[in-house]
């Protein structure tokens, strides 16, 4: 799918800095979850009060100086989230969110600190966001070979409605065909073949690139194009009696079109009555303090102070310590495993 698209989704695949204002407003089928005040970006901008805010597609925080000072971390960037101490300058040691992604072939780590004593808002609130996220994968990403069809029946996800059940739908991915069964909901196109119901593919409309009819060595067929990043396939399916193909294919255009309108991205989230203490979502575990080491009288790029290592282009070659006893990335240069134990 063109980037320049409307239709185009990178607000939970993309990492951006210091972006437009434009584009931390929600896109169609976004909604804020819930919007933090007094964080700070502990990494990147240490002693800088912002806002945390967070939707079903991504953490964005933003400066209260400066609505240019921002960043945009989409949850399919993320990696893991870990609640540890960090060293902020308005609030000295404290618990802070880490997290870490991957993007674009480099990873990033993110250190955000509330600024309100004895609130878990910024902890609980986005790790129960990124399991919705984490659980609900079907809504957005092309799945081969799932557990998606029981008692070959469609297994419906919430908000999901079936419009329509096609039988004698060939797919043409081998030389034979195989002989399935369609279901077009308001939300994917599901084949299946019927002598094997986990011999399937589940194709979100958010990850089509386009649908067309067009002639095969089958006769005419029905041709789905995923985006590039679902792997750029491309399906075809024959329909017996060939009859039913404009119609089918009108059906699943309009629910396509229907659904880009008002695209269900199926990250839901309850906040709960009573709001846990701070001490329900600390891990329990001894962490050494993290010095946030700046300088402000040098400019940078700003992507740089949030590389989790900056030197590193990819990770380094597994090996196995034999005073650790364990298999463990090769150190850099002049590093050894009993230096680092003495890092204070």
């Amino acid at each position: 799918m063109d980037q320049n698209s409307p239709n185009y989704v990178w607000q939970d695949r993309e990492i951006r800095f210091d972006a437009f204002p434009q584009l931390l407003t929600a896109r169609r089928g976004e909604y804020i979850i819930d919007k933090i005040n007094s964080v700070e970006d502990t990494k990147g901008n240490n002693g800088d009060r912002g806002s945390l805010i967070v939707t079903n597609l991504r953490v964005m925080w933003v400066s209260h100086k400066n609505n240019r000072t921002n960043l945009s971390i989409g949850f399919g960037t993320c990696l893991s989230i870990n609640i540890r101490k960090a060293k902020s300058r308005l609030r000295g040691t404290t618990q802070a969110l880490y997290v870490m992604t991957k993007f674009q072939a480099s990873r990033f780590e993110f250190i955000f600190t509330s600024l309100v004593k004895n609130s878990p808002r910024l902890f609980t609130t986005v790790q129960a966001v990124l399991r919705a996220y984490e659980t609900s994968k079907l809504y957005r990403d092309l799945k081969l070979r799932g557990s998606i069809i029981k008692d070959m029946q469609l297994i419906l996800l919430p908000h999901e409605e079936v419009y329509n059940k096609v039988a004698g739908v060939w797919n043409l991915s081998s030389d034979q065909g195989n002989l399935g069964t369609f279901f077009i909901t308001n939300i994917r196109l599901v084949w299946h073949a019927n002598l094997a119901q986990n011999f399937n593919v589940s194709i979100p409309y958010m990850q089509m690139k386009s649908i067309r009819v067009r002639d095969s060595k089958f006769g005419r067929a029905l041709v789905v194009e995923t985006s590039p990043k679902s792997g750029g396939y491309v399906l075809g399916f024959r329909l017996d009696p060939a009859d039913k193909l404009e119609e089918i294919y009108k059906e699943i255009t309009s629910l396509y079109q229907v659904y880009s309108v008002n695209p269900i991205f199926g990250v839901d989230y309850t906040e709960e009555d009573k709001t846990p203490s701070l001490e329900d979502v600390r891990i329990t575990r001894v962490e050494d303090d993290n010095d946030i080491i700046t300088n402000d009288s040098e400019e940078s790029d700003a992507f740089a102070a949030y590389f989790a290592d900056a030197n590193k282009a990819s990770d380094r070659e597994v090996v196995f310590d034999l005073d650790l006893g364990l298999a463990i990335e090769s150190l850099p240069a002049g590093s050894s495993v009993e230096t680092l134990w003495k890092v204070v």
